[in-house]
């Protein structure tokens, strides 16, 4: 059930930069990190049938066995045996490594392991898409660019005409003012506290903006009388439990849907009054975007490939593979969105 795939393009995502920094906090280390990427596959193991030598493919942090409780609903893509585990630095079939070097074991990086020519990946962690897409765009959408854009279109679900407030306008913020572009959103108000965020933001289709740090009071209620009692909906991609409340507190009683992204510290709580509950606002989670890696990301691509998504408005650096530490320069200084790093470079 394993693949081994030729990278050929891959990128950073602020994932990539938190567990590095981690190192030593962990004894799944030393490990090739990366996992936003595309490539060809270079050959298959025993039991892979639905992918064969050639084929273009997207490699996701997150699996799809079509076959567990999860994998079998509409309404969850989070896989009981392929979710996310970042913990894990070997092979499911057999609990052992496919990396090495000169003899020393390398691990895994969330089943992916992008920064390296060649990886091996869990056939329900690979998604084929369209031979045509060309793979240095489509490789943002393996991880935060659908994540932002999934959490619009599959999660808040915005009416056309209606009004959306996106908090955080890093990369999975700006994907999900994407989205809501895209699902014909009247009113786009990013929240955020950097204001030199707000220009670039335009090119999303966000049409208005606000800094917290700019009023003497709880962002909820400014954009309260910006929207005449509450947005329709909200997505917050920051991370911040303060953000996660306001981004609930803010959409419109009776119908607002406000969906968390971001994650959280493990010692957050968030609080708000059950009355904001009572009067029938909604609050909801989302991983992914609520996309099912091997079954929703081809179509996704078509997005692209139909022009209904702009991909390219993303990409801001790249680098090739020799050069990949100004790609964790240009992260590390909030320069830029995604830096595509050519791995054959």
């Amino acid at each position: 059930m394993e693949v081994r795939l030729k990278i050929l393009f891959t990128s950073l995502c602020h994932t990539d930069v938190y567990f590095w920094e981690a190192k030593g906090q962990t004894p799944v280390f030393p490990r090739i990190f990366g996992h936003e990427a595309a490539g060809i596959v270079e050959s298959v193991g025993e039991g892979v049938t639905e992918l064969k030598p050639g084929d273009h493919v997207l490699p996701v942090f997150t699996g799809e066995c079509k076959e567990c409780r999860h994998c079998k609903s509409e309404e969850s893509n989070m896989c009981d045996l392929l979710r996310i585990n970042t913990n894990r630095g070997v092979m499911l079939n057999d609990g052992k490594l496919r990396f090495s070097i000169n003899g020393k074991p390398i691990y895994h990086f969330v089943g992916t392991s992008t920064f390296s020519e060649y990886t091996v990946v869990h056939v329900g962690c690979v998604a084929k898409i369209d031979p045509e897409a060309p793979l240095d765009k489509v490789c943002v959408l393996s991880c935060g660019i659908s994540t932002g854009l999934g959490a619009t279109l599959n999660v808040a679900k915005p009416p056309k005409g209606s009004t959306v407030a996106i908090f955080g306008l890093g990369a999975v913020g700006l994907a999900a003012a994407e989205g809501a572009r895209m699902a014909g959103a009247s009113r786009i108000i990013g929240v955020d506290l950097n204001s030199n965020r707000f220009e670039e933001a335009k090119k999303f289709g966000v049409t208005e903006f606000v800094n917290p740090k700019d009023y003497n009071k709880p962002v909820q209620e400014v954009l309260a009388e910006m929207t005449d009692g509450g947005v329709d909906r909200s997505v917050e991609c920051t991370g911040s439990i303060n953000a996660m409340i306001s981004a609930f507190e803010c959409v419109h009683d009776g119908w607002g849907v406000a969906v968390l992204v971001g994650v959280p510290n493990k010692d957050d709580a968030f609080k708000t009054h059950p009355i904001n509950v009572l009067n029938e606002k909604t609050l909801k989670g989302t991983f992914f975007g609520n996309y099912k890696p091997r079954t929703d990301l081809p179509s996704v691509v078509e997005k692209y490939m139909n022009k209904e998504l702009e991909l390219e408005k993303f990409i801001t650096h790249e680098v090739p593979f020799s050069e990949i530490n100004k790609a964790f320069e240009y992260m590390l200084k909030g320069e830029g969105l995604r830096c595509i790093i050519h791995m054959g470079a």
